[in-house]
C-alpha cells in the first residue's frame, strides 16, 4: 500500500515579504542580546514555543535552524535547545535586522500611498458632489460652481494665482484644482498654474467670461 506523502504546509508571510520563521528568529535573538535569555538557558521545546508564537512546530524549527547556523543557539539531539552566544546574537541582529527594518518601512510606505490615493479619490468625490449640487440651484442662487480649463498655450502656466491678481480680475473664487488626477482644496496665492490645470471657481455667472479671457 503506497504511503502519502507528508502535507508540507507553506509558511505563512507577513505583507513584506519576510517568513514568519525568520521573523520569529530575530525575536528569539533579540531576547538574547536584551538579556531575557542567558547564555547557556534551556529554551523551551518546539511544542511549546509553537504555541507561545501561534505558528507550527516545524516553523519554531526552521527560526531554530537559522539561529544555529550563526551559533546563536544549539540544538542538542534528545536534549533540546540551548542559548550558546549572545554576542553571536548581537552579530545576527546587526545582519538581518536592517533588512528587516527596511522592508518593514517599505510596507508602511506602501499603506501611506494608499491611504493617500484614498483620501484624494474621495476629496474628488467630495468635490464632484459639490459641483453637482450647486449646479442644480444655479437659478435661484447668483453665485454658481463652474469649470474651466487652462490650455497648453496659455501664458499663465507657469505662473502664481497672486502674480496674476486672480481674483481682481475675475471676481471668482478657485476652490480646487483638478491636476492628473489629483485635488488641490482652496490653492493660495503662491499656487504655480500648470498646462491642462482644471480650475473649479464659484463666483457670478458674468465671472466666466474674465476667467476664460484670463487663463485662455
Amino acid at each position: 500500500m503506497a504511503t502519502k506523502e507528508p502535507v508540507v504546509k507553506k509558511t505563512k508571510r507577513k505583507r513584506d515579504g519576510m517568513p514568519i520563521y525568520a521573523r520569529i528568529a530575530l525575536d528569539i535573538a533579540n531576547r538574547i542580546e536584551n538579556g531575557e535569555l542567558l547564555e547557556g538557558k534551556r529554551l523551551s521545546g518546539r511544542s511549546l514555543m509553537s504555541s507561545e508564537y501561534g505558528v507550527s512546530p516545524e516553523t519554531i524549527r526552521r527560526a531554530f535552524s537559522l539561529l544555529e547556523e550563526l551559533e546563536v543557539v544549539k540544538v542538542q539531539q534528545n536534549r533540546g535547545v540551548f542559548v550558546l552566544s549572545k554576542e553571536n546574537a548581537r552579530k545576527y541582529l546587526a545582519r538581518h535586522g536592517s533588512r528587516d527594518e527596511n522592508r518593514a518601512l517599505l510596507a508602511r510606505m506602501q499603506e501611506l500611498i494608499e491611504i493617500h490615493e484614498n483620501v484624494e479619490r474621495e476629496l474628488f468625490e467630495i468635490t464632484r458632489k459639490l459641483v453637482h449640487s450647486a449646479e442644480r440651484f444655479t437659478a435661484s442662487n447668483p453665485f454658481y460652481t463652474y469649470e474651466s480649463t487652462v490650455s497648453a498655450t496659455s501664458d499663465c502656466v507657469g505662473k502664481t494665482l497672486g502674480l496674476l491678481s486672480f481674483w481682481q480680475k475675475t471676481k471668482a473664487t478657485v476652490i480646487a484644482i483638478r491636476r492628473e488626477g489629483s485635488i488641490i482644496l482652496s490653492p493660495g496665492p503662491d499656487f504655480v498654474i500648470a498646462a491642462l490645470d482644471v480650475f473649479v471657481l464659484v463666483g457670478a455667472q458674468s465671472t466666466r467670461h474674465a476667467v476664460e479671457a484670463l487663463i485662455q
